[in-house]
């Protein structure tokens, strides 16, 4: 299947036309891991981003890295906002490490919380590698070189000990190779996945046994949503709402969610945009049995118009019955 025969997955509709479209590729699995409904090819590989994260993490713990914290472990699985407490987080994650932000190889950014951002920019304050929204990772990266003892220079590299063992779990997860490597925004290695390989591997973190690196890193990440995405991001209001939910966004139109007890959905639309990602992801959660009073409020998206509402961003029919 094409990407030209994609179904839609989103429909935008204004005062009653029906303005644009979000195609793309949905799949639910059940807690058995069984597929119990998809839309669009769920089988072609894609690039999941972030959503790799959470399960990328457990290579760190793996290799030795023994965070002081459940917050430090959240923070090695986000995509922070760049707030204050992402920030110091993240370099006390390098400090614990014996290292400092100047060993960290994500690009430097401004922070990508509006009031944080604005108060930079007033101050004439210059973009930083903390705050960057991958900052945590790669302090994590690092730490887990130091504890393993490999060398931290070129920790970027794909041949660099720890980006090879994270390629092997996360086709370990998956349950499939993985399709290609590629240069993520953050300048790590990303690997490309099939969108069921995605949700298979979220879904195992939410029901390894306690005690694994699996279980550690979903329940940090529960623990604390806000350190995983910020104020006002929806990853992390996801979770506060929606009890024992793990989610994790992706740039580029990727989300996967899991639950313990109902199943896991991961997503992609085509169009790499995030406008239809929460209405998509909420269709796919009621089909895991999340109430839908508890996703109400992202179900549908609200087009304004002048001062008003006039139309909505909501999933297609493909994903409704």
């Amino acid at each position: 299947m094409g990407w030209s025969d994609a179904p839609v997955l989103v429909e935008v509709e204004r005062s009653g036309f029906l303005e644009s479209v979000h195609r793309g590729a949905l799949v639910v699995l059940g807690p058995d891991g069984a597929e119990l409904f998809s839309a669009g090819d769920v089988r072609r590989p894609v690039l999941p981003r972030s959503s790799n994260k959470p399960v990328q993490a457990t290579v760190f713990l793996d290799a030795g890295w023994l965070p002081a914290s459940t917050e430090e472990l959240a923070i090695s699985a986000a995509s922070h906002s760049g707030e204050d407490g992402h920030r110091s987080l993240a370099e006390q994650v390098l400090r614990g490490a014996g290292l400092g932000p100047e060993a960290l190889g994500c690009p430097p950014a401004l922070p990508g919380d509006e009031p944080t951002r604005a108060g930079w920019l007033v101050a004439g304050r210059p973009p930083e590698a903390l705050a960057m929204n991958c900052s945590g990772k790669h302090a994590a990266m690092l730490a887990a070189c130091v504890a393993a003892g490999w060398p931290t220079e070129g920790y970027l590299a794909r041949d660099h000990p720890l980006q090879q063992a994270v390629e092997a779990r996360l086709g370990e997860a998956a349950g499939e190779p993985v399709a290609a490597v590629v240069v993520d925004g953050c300048g790590a290695p990303q690997h490309a996945i099939s969108l069921t390989g995605l949700a298979r591997g979220v879904l195992g973190l939410v029901q390894a046994p306690p005690g694994t690196p699996g279980r550690a890193v979903a329940d940090a990440m529960r623990a604390h949503p806000w350190l995983v995405a910020g104020t006002g991001r929806e990853d992390t209001e996801l979770m506060q709402a929606v009890p024992g939910l793990l989610v994790k966004g992706g740039a580029d139109g990727v989300h996967v969610a899991a639950l313990p007890d109902g199943g896991a959905v991961a997503l992609k639309l085509d169009d790499g945009g995030d406008r239809g990602r929460l209405p998509a992801l909420t269709a796919g959660l009621l089909r895991v049995g999340v109430p839908a009073g508890l996703l109400e409020r992202w179900a549908v998206t609200p087009v304004s118009g002048g001062t008003g509402t006039v139309g909505a961003v909501r999933a297609a029919a493909v994903l409704r019955s």
